[in-house]
């Protein structure tokens, strides 16, 4: 594998490992989804444009994985405290 490819692979994993362990934020499961699926929605739309690909598309996929890992996740997994 080139290294060209290895970081092809190696960065929508790595933002997408960040993007799940930050889906927690939040004390109910529809505000842990509203924060997953705005930080997917980011993140994919930044890999969609990094890869060449269409940052819409890639988007709208980051949120909703985004979206189903926050609502999914369990508020004591990541306790940062009541927002202001």
């Amino acid at each position: 594998m080139t290294r060209i490819n290895q970081r092809r692979l190696l960065t929508p994993l790595l933002l997408a490992a960040v993007c799940f362990s930050l889906a927690a934020c939040g004390y109910t499961p529809g505000s842990r989804a509203l924060s997953g699926g705005a930080i997917g929605a980011g993140t994919g739309a930044i890999i969609g444009a990094a890869t060449g690909g269409s940052a819409a598309t890639g988007a709208l996929i980051g949120a909703g994985v985004g979206a189903i890992g926050g609502a999914v996740t369990n508020p004591n997994t990541v306790n940062l405290g009541h927002a202001p």
